[in-house]
């Protein structure tokens, strides 16, 4: 993705901070921006629950902002568009979709469905060819890495390099190694 590009996950209402944990970690490989939600359920939930629910095991939360507002859609600059993604009809397969440069990428509660409100301001809704719902951390991890395969170049030892773990030093066998 170009230098200008801005990433935003929008969660409408989480309620798991499994989830919202998950989300973090996602944002952190895919080197989305910032996290956003409304709603009061996954604070109360993070807050009585404490740190074994975490599942942001890479600390992507010390570097990306998570920010609860009272509206996804206020504060966003004019040229950011709102990607709604969601299992509703009339949508774009996500593998035919161009992702902007800037946007903030909505998506609905586990148990529920964005608000139709939010449906008709959106730039564009997706969804993703799945038989069933998926989970709500799962769907940020499929659509983040959509817009990183389909945004720049992937194929290399540097990206690799900075993605794995300490503990991973294989290499594959070439036919100059061997």
């Amino acid at each position: 993705m170009p230098c200008d590009s801005f990433v935003t996950i929008g969660l409408v209402n989480p309620k798991s901070p499994t989830n919202v944990g998950g989300v973090m970690r996602a944002a952190g490989c895919y080197r989305a921006d910032a996290v956003t939600y409304t709603g009061k359920r996954y604070a109360l939930a993070a807050k009585h629950r404490g740190e074994q629910y975490n599942t942001d095991t890479k600390g992507a939360g010390l570097t990306i902002p998570l920010t609860g507002v009272e509206c996804l859609l206020e504060g966003l600059d004019a040229d950011t568009q709102v990607i709604c993604v969601d299992l509703v009809e009339g949508a774009i397969p996500l593998p035919e979709f161009q992702h902007p440069d800037k946007a903030i990428y909505l998506f609905g509660p586990e148990d529920g469905t964005i608000d139709q409100y939010l449906i008709d301001r959106a730039d564009a809704v997706v969804y993703m060819p799945t038989v069933g719902c998926m989970n709500l951390a799962s769907s940020v991890n499929v659509l983040l890495y959509d817009r990183l395969a389909k945004g720049e170049p992937t194929g290399s030892d540097e990206l690799i390099r900075q993605s794995r773990d300490t503990n991973n030093r294989v290499k594959v066998k070439t036919s100059a190694t061997l």
